[in-house]
């Protein structure tokens, strides 16, 4: 054992200093949906908390796409710094934040006027929908400050700049809770929002964000020499395209993932009020964890990025390696902290008691899909470090979506075990993406060692 953790002890220190910063700015993304869920389940009710368990689990897609596509530019900028080509880099941030200011406008219509098409079909309860609307609509354009934090941030991030990001993360989050209250509740004079008081307070964080991260991504010295090329009138084709063929595959790889989640939520809203709310807080509690490693997984892309355009593919599995081991060991503790207080984490969102029991079940079949969880988002983030999207797209989908959901509708509504049933699916969608990514992983690592090896023995024998 002693060997084993000196092998991979430096990896282990290197992807934990670039990790924590990270898990902490990624966090942030969910935190917002949390803080609303925790504010409206106290200060406005059952029926609140359930329009925002719809809103989210539909504004949950459009935001993954947008965060996807602007997921893009990290690992093409860690294999240009880890090839000392400083001048893409510029010409890279340029291009993303206007393809950033494009997507945001895109979804925004899409996932405000689009949904806004079907929401009175979906069968939840007419009381939920009316509170719903407003808030979708405050969510979906906060998309376009949130995207253009997210071109700044996922460019110092793939260059390896990962704590400015997490303080700018942190205060928005308060600045959000203490807003959202003041709104929700009404204080200083301002009548009670309600259901609008969350939106109008992300709103703002999201904007305030995006300004802070712009000015220090464009005033700090340590940028000045990636910057050299950057100019807002940039616009290349051939980068836009070179984005959006990473980006677009890592969008559609969270869409089929979260869209099955909130595909769940809108069947289990079917089933009643109280397990839509249910849902909601275990899935809350779930997506906090679950984005705590989604950081590690940006970190491990960022990493398995600068190896790769290295062309060091030995130290590429060395630390992928080491990223499955802290992903394991950290989802295997929040398993552990969902089983052993199951029964009073729900009591964070709400105190109705029919929810908080609904929900005590729940974490115990979310502390078993930890595991999965995690493998398959951190096997998704070295893949894309490697430049390989497309085949994990693909895997994600017939995951979700062949697997996945429709076990979870035979088992929960057709044969009638309910939420529990529902979860079972996403159980087994999670279990069949983390299997799948690894051995594409291995599969994909050991062909480029190889290719390498190859390479070098062929340039030696050349030079004989």
């Amino acid at each position: 054992m002693r060997a084993f953790y000196n092998k991979y002890k430096p990896y282990y220190q290197d992807s934990l200093k670039l990790a924590i910063p990270v898990v902490i700015s990624q966090l942030g993304h969910t935190l917002v949906q949390l803080s609303d869920t925790i504010i409206i389940g106290h200060f406005a009710g059952t029926t609140s908390l359930a329009a925002v368990s719809l809103v989210i689990s539909i504004f949950i897609v459009p935001m993954v796409l947008g965060i996807g596509i602007s997921y893009g530019i990290t690992p093409l900028i860690a294999q240009h710094n880890g090839r000392q080509n400083y001048d893409e880099c510029g010409r890279l941030l340029s291009n993303t934040l206007l393809l950033n200011v494009i997507a945001g406008i895109i979804l925004f219509c899409l996932g405000y006027y689009g949904v806004m098409l079907f929401i009175d079909k979906l069968h939840q309860a007419p009381a939920v929908v009316a509170e719903a609307k407003p808030f979708l609509f405050m969510l979906c354009l906060s998309l376009i400050p949130m995207l253009i934090f997210n071109g700044f941030k996922q460019f110092a991030e793939g260059l390896g700049f990962t704590k400015q990001a997490m303080q700018i993360t942190i205060w928005g989050n308060v600045l959000n809770i203490l807003v959202g209250i003041i709104l929700v509740k009404g204080m200083f004079g301002i009548p009670p929002q309600g259901i609008k008081g969350v939106g109008y307070s992300t709103m703002l964080d999201r904007v305030l964000m995006a300004i802070v991260m712009g000015f220090y991504v464009m005033r700090s010295p340590l940028f000045k020499k990636y910057l050299e090329n950057f100019a807002v009138s940039n616009f290349e084709w051939d980068r836009i395209i070179q984005l959006v063929k990473i980006g677009a595959p890592v969008a559609m790889q969270y869409v089929f993932e979260v869209s099955a989640f909130g595909g769940a939520a809108i069947m289990i809203g079917t089933i009643g009020l109280k397990q839509q709310a249910a849902h909601q807080v275990a899935i809350s509690l779930a997506s906090t964890t679950y984005m705590m490693a989604a950081g590690i997984s940006a970190a491990a892309s960022i990493r398995s990025g600068n190896y790769f355009g290295a062309g060091d593919h030995a130290k590429l599995r060395l630390s992928a390696i080491s990223n499955y081991h802290i992903v394991i060991a950290f989802m295997c503790f929040t398993a552990v902290i969902f089983t052993a207080f199951n029964q009073w984490l729900p009591y964070i969102y709400t105190s109705d008691i029919t929810v908080v029991s609904i929900a005590a079940q729940l974490l115990i079949v979310a502390a078993f899909f930890q595991l999965f969880d995690g493998a398959q988002v951190v096997g998704l983030g070295i893949l894309r470090g490697m430049g390989d999207v497309n085949v994990p797209t693909i895997l994600t989908f017939l995951s979700y979506w062949v697997i996945g959901l429709p076990i979870g509708y035979l088992v929960g509504i057709h044969f009638n075990y309910g939420v529990i049933g529902v979860w079972f699916g996403l159980v087994c969608g999670l279990m069949s993406a983390s299997i799948m990514l690894f051995f594409r992983f291995q599969k994909m690592s050991k062909k480029h060692e190889a290719e390498l090896s190859f390479d070098q023995k062929k340039s030696s024998t050349a030079s004989l």
